[in-house]
């Protein structure tokens, strides 16, 4: 299924259920509401947009620093030769979430979340998949400044264009993130656990996660809130497959800006403004690597990607940049938090480590 077989209805359930899901008794009622549609004739066309795979998932979008976690983008130089070895190796991590082959010299590229229980911690991770993976070289690129994240996708239900600069749709920001500092008790990791997974298409999907976790639909909402508000939490939402939603071309469009504190903030705020750009950040540079600004770009061609990037080539005056293109998907998965799994690859890989 492709966009061209959403009928008018399905692209307004996805439209509202991009921007949030709300966790009551009856959230696909509401959706359907909204949609002027039935709460059955909702859950009938999620159904079939998931089995289609246009639906990729619906859960909560955590932000991983907040919850304690570090991670980090990882671009990596790997010999053609070594390519598959590589990535068995880098996949193999549970805290690999993303991992891409791209028209560089630095060919590999995966973004990692290492756990507050980690006893390696991110740089010894990353050391260790440097070596274990053959790797040239490894540049890590922790986020600076996170000036936008909010994957959105246009589905003709009304809008502007994707490369029109507005100040609505920014997405998630720094300026929207609040210093969480206490550790997340156990009640909380029991909820993040619930809520990180897909959720069932029923008509009281949160009363069962609820009563699992033995609080009232409430609580349950309070929390969620409560989340929401420290920023711990992004938003409960669905994602969709971006080829399938019609996106088929995406660009990492990097770009050289002046190290200067003052000037990358106006730049990347500008950045942030163009709705084609889903995620902007600062990211640190190298003597190999002079790029200190990433804004991913999505479109429906290469042409609309490189469109996008002239237009925000031309709002902000930078000259130096490149468009990395994926040629190859090796790993798109979410992340999972709390779970065993990391703990469980640690243990056998700590008596490698010198």
């Amino acid at each position: 299924m492709t966009t061209a077989q959403l009928e008018p209805e399905d692209r307004k359930i996805l439209d509202s259920m991009q921007r949030a899901v709300p966790v009551t008794a009856r959230p696909f009622a509401e959706i359907g509401a909204g949609c002027g549609l039935a709460e059955d004739e909702v859950l009938r066309r999620l159904q079939r947009l998931k089995e289609g795979k246009v639906l990729r998932q619906v859960s909560a979008i955590f932000d991983t620093r907040s919850l304690g976690y570090s991670s980090s983008l990882v671009a990596a130089k790997v010999d053609p030769a070594e390519l598959d070895h590589a990535v068995r190796v880098i996949n193999a991590h549970p805290g690999v979430s993303h991992n891409y082959l791209r028209n560089h010299e630095f060919n590999l590229w995966y973004t990692i979340a290492v756990a507050p229980t980690s006893q390696l911690g991110l740089e010894a991770t990353v050391d260790l998949l440097h070596e274990d993976s053959r790797a040239t070289s490894t540049r890590l690129l922790p986020t600076l400044k996170l000036f936008k994240i909010g994957v959105r996708f246009d589905l003709g239900v009304g809008g502007a264009s994707s490369r029109d600069q507005k100040g609505a749709n920014r997405g998630y920001s720094d300026a929207k993130r609040k210093a969480v500092r206490e550790p997340l008790d156990e009640r909380e990791i029991a909820f993040v656990r619930a809520m990180q997974r897909d959720l069932p298409l029923i008509e009281n999907p949160f009363g069962e996660i609820a009563a699992e976790l033995g609080m009232s639909l409430e609580q349950l909402d309070s929390m969620h809130r409560d989340f929401l508000a420290s920023g711990r939490m992004r938003r409960f939402a669905a994602v969709l497959h971006h080829r399938k939603a019609g996106f088929s071309a995406n660009a990492m469009g990097v770009w050289a800006a002046p190290e200067n504190d003052e000037e990358i903030l106006r730049i990347g705020e500008l950045m942030a403004r163009f709705d084609a750009v889903s995620h902007c950040y600062r990211r640190p540079s190298y003597p190999d690597w002079p790029y200190n600004l990433f804004t991913m770009v999505h479109g429906k061609s290469e042409a609309e990607c490189e469109a996008s990037l002239d237009a925000i080539a031309a709002a902000t005056g930078l000259s130096e940049r490149l468009a990395l293109y994926s040629s190859r998907e090796f790993k798109k998965v979410r992340v999972r938090y709390f779970t065993d799994e990391e703990a469980t690859w640690e243990q056998a890989h700590l008596p490698a480590v010198p």
